[in-house]
């Protein structure tokens, strides 16, 4: 199974929420949003990426673990799948 791209759907929304995360933090703590902590903001948005990433990672993988075995199974019981005939 090839791993997913970099940027993937889950590594960029998950990115972007941790940027958020940070700008919340710092509009909580009566900081200036987005001048305040830029160290935090880019360390929230590297970490939702890789979280995103994973979890990618990890549900690509599931799948194909069920596609396997669906399809072994398929493979085994070949007299369970036989076309409807009319």
């Amino acid at each position: 199974l090839p791993p997913p791209p970099l940027l993937n759907k889950g590594s960029v929304w998950l990115g972007f929420a941790g940027w958020l995360a940070a700008l919340l933090d710092n509009a909580f703590n009566q900081r200036p949003v987005l001048r305040a902590g830029v160290h935090r903001q880019v360390l929230f948005a590297t970490l939702g990426c890789f979280v995103g990433y994973q979890l990618v990672k990890r549900a690509e993988y599931v799948h194909a673990k069920v596609d396997r075995e669906m399809f072994e199974y398929i493979r085994h019981h070949p007299v369970d799948f036989n076309a409807a005939t009319g």
